[in-house]
């Protein structure tokens, strides 16, 4: 066509601009243009929308300022649409209020293409208010204008203001589609509110859209496990006729995001006997948290080779997974070594470093990174400050955690939650300082949530102040009576100072309401295999050889002056039941199986999903002096670095 002479329309041009933008290089693409009549818009049209599609951001905006220099060609309502999408995707906020300027200069804001681009960049920008002004200023709705506003809403958690827009939609006779109903899933999660996403399930099963659109049904199962409720979500997806990467990934998230990573370890080994399906980013992002909560090293690895043959280590998103996995499997060397060659222009990987950091007690390393992070003008969020405070709580750094909690609110204007108050909580209770953070409960302008009284409870047991304990758990109770890790910790604290029947009414009050303990279980790799033990646990294959080793390690320990502490029995029992009840502890099996399961003087790292007892403190680090081990131990707080009979927390956590 080009040697004949033949392609002489614009038309045709465009033609051949689209098909080699779907096939070709991009250079090709920008060789054709420059050969075109580009006498008309069209022609610009489809080569800035050419490169949108390749990604070449940059080129696209700068295509469109050619084209407001060249004579004769003014940009018209399918010009705005893609640039607007370049300067959302580069996250350029100036160059987006520059191209609106531009759309109100050629008279087309008020278009409803436009309008729609518009409200889509603001709402990617997280600029809600100049997305709403847009939304109010136009003549004409569409369900794509109204999709645009709510999820802009929606993912910026304004769930309420999202779904008040929704009910006025709603008034309106607008009728919802898929991508509606996707926000609106969205919506009902962030609200908790059971009876709508009961209420959506039904409506999705009686329209029939599980079986013509997939993205709903992966939508209604990331809902029911966001509100906790997996077996809904497993429910769901089981009864999917369609299943795609982001259904899976879904699930996957929400086994891990609830604490299950057995079962998203489980959901994604399921996956990958599917030939149907490969993973994608969100696979990995998904996973990998799951692994750092088992201590799953090896099969972390396994995925950080997988992402490096497929060029996504430097993702931020699975980057930041990788520092993390790193970082909660005791590799902080390795972690920091990743964090290098992660993109750090966003809060988020220093957010996993400074984490690490603070849940290996190195507060004072998780500031310096703070600090280097601020010199490299990177704005920190209320993520940041969360893991500095909790950093700071973990280490005793008491004034430093009282400037972090200031500089949040007057050099950065980050407004206090509730995160951030239950940390100072913390960090003043670990400190011993109980009328501080009793007092500092009292000043906090928002009502107080179980997370904030639970603190003071867990410092008022280990400072074995009942009395103040007492007054703040039935505080507690008043806003959160259905959380059973609060009946727990308020037993446990009369158990410690010998109140049985105090004891004995908590776990009456607690079973009349249904209220389950979360049994405690650690777990250990060997061999590139999980194994997980529950306190008194007799099924593993080697039970015998493990309370064998563990009673030879009780005579050892006994003998370097080991004493045991009844104290964290947690049942009024003889002294020979709570010594065996002790020396069964799940971290101490975790324990006895690693050393008769791997060579002598090498390295245990054990994961254990609550918190380990001062007992077993003590016993494991008479356990490290006499075994020659560093035997690291991460419970549901921080980091425990055993070696030659001490601990790297050095008693303070």
């Amino acid at each position: 066509m080009l040697v004949s002479g033949k392609a002489q329309s614009s038309f045709l041009y465009g033609k051949l601009i689209n098909f080699y933008a779907q096939l070709g290089p991009i250079s090709f693409v920008e060789d054709i243009f420059k050969k075109s009549p580009r006498s008309d818009v069209y022609l610009w049209n489809t080569m800035v929308s050419a490169f949108v599609r390749r990604g070449h951001f940059h080129e696209a905006v700068d295509c469109f300022h050619q084209l407001l220099l060249t004579s004769g060609v003014r940009p018209d309502f399918y010009t705005f649409p893609p640039v607007l999408k370049a300067c959302r995707n580069m996250n350029d906020v100036v160059g987006g209020k520059l191209m609106h300027l531009y759309a109100v200069k050629h008279g087309l804001e008020l278009n409803l293409f436009v309008s729609n681009a518009l409200i889509d960049m603001y709402g990617k920008f997280g600029r809600l208010g100049d997305a709403r002004r847009v939304f109010e200023q136009m003549v004409i709705k569409d369900i794509v204008s109204w999709n645009s506003i709510i999820a802009a809403y929606e993912q910026h958690g304004e769930p309420i203001d999202a779904r008040l827009l929704f009910d006025n939609m709603q008034q309106l006779g607008i009728q919802p589609d898929a991508f509606t109903l996707v926000s609106l899933a969205s919506i009902v999660s962030q609200l908790s509110d059971h009876r709508s996403g009961k209420s959506l399930h039904g409506f999705l099963l009686r329209k029939g859209y599980f079986s013509d659109a997939v993205i709903t049904g992966s939508a209604v199962v990331d809902m029911y496990a966001k509100m906790g409720t997996t077996e809904y979500a497993r429910a769901v997806f089981e009864g999917l006729p369609i299943k795609d990467v982001v259904t899976w990934n879904s699930l996957i998230t929400g086994y891990a995001q609830n604490g299950l990573a057995n079962e998203a370890s489980n959901i994604f080994h399921m996956m990958e006997e599917s030939k149907d399906i490969s993973p994608s980013q969100g696979t990995w992002v998904s996973i990998l948290p799951a692994y750092s909560q088992l201590g799953a090293l090896g099969q972390g690895m396994l995925i950080h080779a997988r992402v490096i043959k497929d060029s996504m280590w430097s993702d931020i998103y699975v980057g930041t997974c990788l520092v993390d996995l790193y970082g909660k499997c005791g590799r902080l060397d390795d972690a920091v070594s990743l964090f290098d060659e992660v993109p750090r222009q966003s809060s988020v990987p220093w957010n996993a470093i400074i984490s690490c950091h603070g849940v290996h007690g190195h507060g004072e390393r998780a500031l310096e990174f703070f600090r280097e992070m601020l010199d490299g003008e990177v704005k920190p969020d209320h993520v940041t400050f969360v893991s500095l405070l909790s950093a700071c709580s973990h280490s005793g750094l008491v004034s430093d955690g009282e400037w972090c909690f200031c500089l949040m609110q007057e050099n950065f204007g980050i407004k206090p939650i509730l995160k951030h108050y239950g940390c100072m909580v913390d960090l003043y209770g670990r400190a011993g300082l109980l009328d501080v953070a009793f007092e500092f409960i009292k000043s906090m302008p928002m009502k107080p949530d179980g997370s904030i009284w639970g603190a003071l409870i867990s410092a008022c047991r280990i400072h074995r102040n009942v009395e103040l304990g007492k007054y703040a758990s039935d505080r507690l109770f008043e806003v959160d009576s259905e959380n059973v890790g609060y009946y727990v910790l308020l037993s446990n604290m009369y158990a410690n100072a010998g109140k049985w029947e105090g004891v004995n009414d908590v776990r009456s009050l607690a079973r009349g309401m249904g209220l389950k303990k979360t049994p405690g279980w650690s777990s250990i790799e060997v061999d590139k295999k999980v194994n997980v033990f529950y306190t008194g646990n007799q099924t593993h294959t080697q039970c015998n050889e493990i309370y064998k080793e563990l009673k030879e390690l009780c005579e050892k320990i006994k003998a370097k002056g080991y004493v045991p502490d009844f104290g964290f029995v947690l049942q009024d029992v003889e002294d020979d039941e709570k010594e065996h009840i002790l020396m069964s502890h799940s971290e101490r099996l975790a324990i006895a199986y690693g050393i008769i399961s791997t060579p002598p003087k090498s390295s245990l790292r054990i994961f254990k999903n609550l918190r380990v007892c001062g007992d077993c403190h003590s016993a494991i680090k008479c356990i490290s002096d006499i075994t020659g081990r560093e035997i690291v131990v991460r419970d549901s707080n921080r980091f425990h670095h055993f070696k030659d009979g001490s601990c790297s927390c050095g008693d303070y956590w």
